[in-house]
């Protein structure tokens, strides 16, 4: 066991995947998994329409998927992780760490300067993931949506 909550215990190593459309619904069946209320494939291109550069990574470990992470140009020069996720029972094995670098790999790949994620203010282990991997706070909006604050998070890319 970790010695510090949200500490990694045993790393793993997942090979990441680059989705393309066809894989989409691979993604919609591990965020069903993970997350309420279940959703379905439209939803996903409903929410990607219009968008620049999205981008779906699949984690695969011994042959099974076990993550996802979700993404897209938010405007020019900043990459968005809009929604993930890392199944239960494959948690704190460092594969939503691999998931977050593979992705900031690929914007910074693609001339993207920052990333900007967000979480709702009682989700307190992304809150600590986003500041573990580098992100600042940047700043707080209401969401009415879900009645709960949103935390806002940028990290730069450029070294």
């Amino acid at each position: 066991m970790p010695a510090v909550p949200g500490e990694v215990c045993c790393m793993s190593q997942a090979d990441i995947i680059v989705a393309d459309e066809q894989m989409l619904p691979r993604a919609v069946e591990l965020y069903n998994a993970i997350y309420r209320p279940r959703r379905e494939v439209d939803f996903f291109k409903r929410r990607f329409m219009g968008r620049y550069n999205v981008l779906t990574l699949l984690a695969r470990l011994e042959g099974r998927m076990v993550g996802f992470w979700m993404g897209f140009e938010l405007k020019p020069g900043m990459f968005y992780h809009w929604l993930g996720g890392v199944l239960g029972e494959y948690r704190r094995k460092g594969i939503g760490r691999q998931l977050q670098e593979a992705m900031q790999a690929w914007a910074r790949d693609h001339g993207y300067e920052y990333m900007r994620c967000e979480c709702m203010n009682h989700q307190r282990e992304f809150i600590h993931f986003a500041v573990a991997a580098g992100y600042d706070i940047v700043g707080v909006r209401w969401d009415s949506t879900h009645a709960d604050n949103m935390i806002v998070f940028e990290k730069s890319l450029v070294e």
